[in-house]
């Protein structure tokens, strides 16, 4: 893995979301607690932020396996503006004239950009298929110098609690420091200037009502850092990153197993070895610290990711993104008719809780776009619109509400 793919975790919409940059990968594992759980009573804050074109980067770690290197930096991206209606494309024009000319990564921009819209649409199709008469909230924005994004948000639907499936393409600067901390190879004394970037992603999370269907998240981006501006001969980087996981409150062994194969379905076609290693990244990145246990029952994670042929991740990514439908629609509909009690909504709502906790606390591209002034809406599309805490809450040894904190707490090989 080239140590530049961990320099940056630029501008944030969402978990995350389509303007998470790079989100820092968790390559250590951590050590994992027996499956006992305490709930806090803690209000859920409407949190605000006001917008600004300078962004300052958080202190973060280029390595995780070795000592932090804390790089506090400067970001320039411009202020978004709404639009009334969708561009056929949010790159700009000299990108969209290269990629006429040339096979080039100009190329590879427009292809992931129409490879994010398309899935966009379909996704959303479905989720509006399967609601039966919701329709999603769509806002566009652009940016006065190239990018810009549709977010788009159905809410308090028949079958969907809140469904968000964001897009976006982000054209900005970071600082020389976080280049040269990012290029091994770099001479230390060269001093470069900023080093533009561009990146593209589409992000979605996905809650149901019914507490016997399970919360979908994916995300898949694709990130570019230009040669620093009186550097020119410095190396373009680019990578990959991404990841589709499973959020339910209970487990159905069927659904669990029929989710992670068509995961490792999508990594199959591409490298055997894919399976495994993205869905331990993805166990280790989704987990509550202070809880001992993780958000979830997984699915794969991936980040970083430039040591392969560039066409081939850029199909790989296209993939994952299109197996989404078919790897939880389904569950969907087999869950979202199931009765339930109080007791059954009750614990639903403390899991939401950690879903909170998670996104709020430790997902990188949620803290970031809060502490820099993201567009607030998108930051926060992540979040369930109702959540629960409750004091030391210990669901009976041996009931399902243990049997899936004790998933949760101890990651479970599922095919």
């Amino acid at each position: 893995m080239s140590p530049a793919t961990s320099a940056i975790a630029a501008y944030s919409s969402s978990s995350y979301s389509p303007s998470t940059l790079s989100p820092l990968s968790c390559s250590s594992s951590p050590t994992w607690a027996k499956a006992k759980s305490k709930s806090q009573l803690l209000p859920v804050a409407h949190l605000t932020s006001t917008r600004r074109s300078l962004l300052r980067f958080p202190s973060f770690s280029f390595n995780s396996d070795k000592p932090s290197l804390m790089i506090p930096s400067a970001i320039s991206i411009e202020k978004e503006t709404p639009e009334t209606h969708r561009p056929s494309t949010f790159l700009r024009e000299s990108d969209d004239v290269l990629t006429a000319l040339s096979s080039s990564s100009s190329s590879v921009r427009a292809r992931f950009e129409k490879m994010i819209r398309d899935a966009q649409d379909t996704v959303c199709e479905a989720i509006e298929a399967v609601d039966g008469g919701s329709h999603f909230k769509e806002d566009v924005w652009s940016r006065p110098g190239g990018g810009g994004g549709i977010s788009r948000v159905l809410q308090d639907g028949a079958v969907w609690e809140k469904a968000g499936v964001n897009v976006s393409v982000v054209y900005g600067v970071m600082p020389p420091e976080a280049y040269r901390a990012a290029k091994a190879s770099a001479d230390n004394q060269m001093k470069p200037g900023p080093v533009p970037f561009f990146a593209a992603g589409i992000s979605s999370v996905l809650h149901p009502k019914n507490p016997f269907a399970p919360t979908l998240h994916f995300n898949y981006r694709y990130f570019e850092t230009d040669a620093p501006k009186d550097s020119p001969g410095a190396p373009r980087q680019w990578w990959f990153g991404g990841g589709t996981d499973l959020t339910p409150a209970y487990i159905f062994e069927e659904d669990v197993k029929h989710f992670h194969l068509a995961q490792k379905s999508a990594c199959d076609k591409f490298d055997p070895t894919f399976y495994a290693r993205f869905k331990k990244w993805c166990d280790d990145y989704f987990y509550i610290k202070h809880r001992g246990e993780r958000r979830g029952l997984g699915g794969i994670f991936f980040d970083d990711l430039n040591d392969y042929d560039q066409e081939m991740l850029l199909s790989f990514a296209t993939e994952c993104a299109n197996s989404v439908v078919p790897a939880y629609i389904p569950i969907i509909q087999k869950r979202k008719d199931m009765p339930f009690t109080d007791q059954h909504k009750a614990w639903q709502q403390l899991r939401r809780g950690r879903y909170v906790e998670f996104n709020l606390v430790y997902d990188r591209g949620t803290t970031f776009g809060l502490k820099t002034g993201g567009r607030i809406e998108s930051i926060l599309v992540s979040l369930p619109l109702t959540a629960r805490w409750e004091y030391d809450h210990q669901p009976e040894e041996g009931s399902e509400e243990w049997k899936l904190l004790d998933a949760c707490i101890n990651p479970r090989e599922w095919i």
